[in-house]
């Protein structure tokens, strides 16, 4: 779908809601994170896909002084001046309007396939609403230019101090390939997925663990300070600067640890890009240890769920993706059998788990 397309299930939705048809609709994927978690913050290397999933939204000019602004999933509409930012979802649309330049009233509607927890579900409202507002605005915007709105938006207007991995896979991923990312030039390469000689390319799962990340932001904004600090200590720019965890060793524990998965992590994106599926998913597990024991962004249930994938036969390697405390899990498994292995590990976890990806 183009920016400037509207499907006749969104025009009704869009007239349902206010009375007739929006001007433009726009949709941005969501995003599943293969390796390089919680380094983006400190300039590393991560290796994300987009997902099926997305996030659509629909605009058009109210001429009043405000926002009418309507969640399809929530089934709640929120009206906000224009020039203040609201509550509830309304930071992720009016803080897009705001840094896009835009001063008119809007009414926007939105509705989301993207899982909450741990697959952007943010990231592709506010790409979805930023390729809206360049498509009704003929804003001088690349996808680029979306993507490091998008981060702001979430720094300036959410609070989250995330890094620019998530807008950057919104913008620019696609499901058939890894996007490897350099977060700190932006350089970045579509690469194949993971392949095993004898099977083919392997497949992407996701399954969403039930779990929901009531800590993610404030254990998120605390673990950002953390590694900041311990940059700071170590006399670098970002760990990204770090090469050896030997160096680590002057930090205090509680640091050192937080750096730790930093460096490591971003050692193993660098030896995925040229692993077969088999050494790619062992890099995956040695990720989720990591983010278990040394970053601390794991929960009880989500660990469970990964080990019973990594288990399971047909599968590679098992980690949590996102930024942790709950959310959903990524596993790299054999071509085939990605709805196999669901249907096995979501009968012993129970809960709510379910499968997302494919």
């Amino acid at each position: 779908m183009t920016e400037a397309e509207a499907p006749s299930q969104f025009q009704a939705s869009f007239g349902a809601v206010f009375g007739r048809g929006p001007e433009v609709t726009a949709q941005a994927p969501g995003r599943v994170n293969l390796l390089g978690e919680h380094t983006d913050y400190q300039g590393g290397y991560v290796l994300p896909a987009a997902i099926p999933q997305q996030a659509t939204v629909s605009v058009a000019r109210n001429g009043g002084k405000q926002h009418r602004l309507h969640s399809a999933n929530l089934g709640q509409t929120l009206s906000v001046p224009v020039g203040e930012v609201g509550t509830g979802f309304a930071p992720y649309l009016t803080g897009s309007v705001a840094l896009a330049g835009v001063h008119d009233a809007l009414d926007i509607w939105v509705s989301s396939e993207v899982p909450s927890g741990g697959l952007s579900s943010s990231a592709a409202l506010e790409l979805a609403t930023l390729r809206a507002l360049r498509a009704l605005y003929s804003l001088p915007l690349d996808d680029v230019d979306l993507a490091l709105l998008g981060q702001r938006v979430e720094h300036e207007y959410v609070g989250v101090m995330c890094g620019i991995m998530d807008q950057m896979a919104s913008s620019l991923a696609d499901t058939a390939h890894m996007l490897f990312l350099d977060t700190r030039s932006l350089e970045r390469r579509k690469l194949p997925l993971p392949a095993d000689s004898a099977r083919g390319t392997a497949q992407i799962l996701v399954i969403d663990s039930g779990v929901p990340r009531r800590l993610a932001e404030s254990g998120y904004n605390e673990r950002r300070s953390q590694v900041e600090e311990a940059s700071l200590l170590l006399g670098v720019t970002q760990l990204r600067d770090v090469q050896e965890v030997a160096a680590l060793d002057a930090l205090p524990e509680r640091l050192k640890q937080r750096a730790r998965h930093v460096v490591t992590e971003n050692a193993r994106v660098l030896e995925a890009l040229h692993a077969d599926a088999g050494h790619f998913g062992r890099l995956m597990n040695a990720s989720h240890a990591s983010l278990q024991h040394d970053y601390e962004v794991s929960h009880p249930q989500v660990d469970v769920l990964v080990a019973l994938l990594q288990k399971q036969a047909g599968v590679y390697g098992a980690r949590m993706t996102g930024a942790g405390f709950g959310g959903a899990v990524v596993a790299l498994v054999q071509a085939g059998q990605a709805g196999a292995v669901a249907e096995a590990v979501l009968k012993v976890y129970g809960g709510e788990g379910r499968q997302v990806v494919p």
